[in-house]
């Protein structure tokens, strides 16, 4: 036998070992087979544009993974970092408000001035003006968040928010992906009865979340079944939950009330044809589970934020097809006709011009 044919015949075994180690060993998930809807035709309202390749880049080089964006009364920008911090914007330059020691995401203003923080870690929190940190709360139903993910405050200041997965916690996401089960839940919290309130349940990685104009539901991303939820909070629907709109063109992160009655969804990638294809597929989810994590499909570089109005109707979409201006988009924030974009894992938060 040859050289050649030895260092192949050697391959092949090591191949052979390595996808039997993938198949039998013990998996971190128990996954389910499920049917993506097709995705969209990016015609119409989704038709390619290059709008994010004009954003301007706030702090660039100065931030680490501004997930969510908020602004103040007096119109400065806070983000939460990877540091665990949550830091204000001003006239460019970075400063940090509180430390958190977990890991900021959703940010939104109490009508108190409070800062109300959903951090994956923590939980539930409020930073107050002189930075202190208090834990409003980090379980309901006996059962600890897992993910705390995003918050909208309303303006009689009962806060609804999202614990993401209570299985999978802040870096594990792709586990939940893979699958494949209902862990997320929307959740609402009394800070004058300090009671929280489990509204939804057994939802797909329960992401973002925003209220109607009028207050009259709340909406809460799905983000791995490519759809948003709405929850009834008052009228003749009050206390139940139906779909709000299915079949989006990729992964819905953060959604915020615009203010003029539609809403901002941020779109963290658009679909993947081999997610797709893996979705039914339980045994090549589990096998990939096992995979190191630096081999785990990546997100398609892609930006993408769409306008939906309160019937669920898409209105327009806001996007970088390349990628290489704006891409994983996980916030949109809407303050004197601009657009705030936060991203997990970038240095800089954008601004587009409406």
């Amino acid at each position: 036998m040859t050289m050649i044919k030895r260092v192949v015949l050697l391959l092949l075994v090591l191949l052979g070992l390595a996808l039997a180690y993938l198949a039998l060993a013990p998996s971190p998930i128990d996954p389910v087979a499920w049917e993506p809807e097709p995705a969209p035709a990016m015609t119409g309202p989704l038709a390619p544009n290059a709008r994010l390749a004009a954003a301007e880049l706030i702090g660039q080089g100065q931030l680490d993974g501004p997930e969510d964006v908020e602004t103040d009364a007096q119109g400065r920008l806070y983000a939460g970092t990877n540091a665990g911090t949550v830091v204000r914007v001003v006239d460019n330059k970075i400063e940090v408000v509180a430390a958190t020691g977990g890991r900021p995401l959703g940010l939104d203003f109490a009508p108190d001035g409070a800062l109300i923080v959903a951090d994956a870690i923590k939980g539930l929190l409020a930073v107050d003006p002189a930075g202190k940190v208090t834990l409003l709360c980090d379980s309901a139903e006996g059962v600890r968040f897992g993910f705390t993910d995003d918050v909208a405050v309303a303006s009689d200041g009962r806060i609804y928010f999202t614990d993401a997965s209570d299985k999978f916690g802040f870096g594990d996401h792709m586990l939940d992906l893979l699958e494949g089960r209902p862990h997320g839940r929307l959740l609402r919290h009394d800070p004058a009865s300090k009671a929280t309130t489990v509204l939804a349940k057994d939802l797909y990685f329960a992401n973002g979340v925003a209220l109607a104009r009028d207050e009259s539901f709340v909406v809460v991303n799905e983000t791995y079944r490519h759809r948003i939820t709405r929850h009834w909070l008052t009228g003749p629907k009050a206390g139940t939950t139906e779909p709000f709109i299915a079949g989006l063109p990729g992964f819905p992160d953060g959604v915020a009330q615009s203010g003029r009655g539609t809403f901002w969804v941020a779109m963290f990638t658009v679909r993947n044809t081999v997610g797709d294809w893996l979705a039914p597929r339980p045994f090549l989810k589990k096998m990939v589970a096992n995979l190191p994590r630096f081999l785990w499909p990546k997100p398609e570089p892609y930006g993408l934020v769409l306008e939906v109005d309160e019937q669920g109707q898409i209105v327009r979409s806001l996007q970088d097809p390349t990628g290489a201006y704006v891409e994983q988009v996980t916030s949109a924030h809407e303050q004197g006709g601009k657009l705030y974009l936060g991203h997990l894992n970038r240095d800089r938060i954008s601004r587009v011009a409406l």
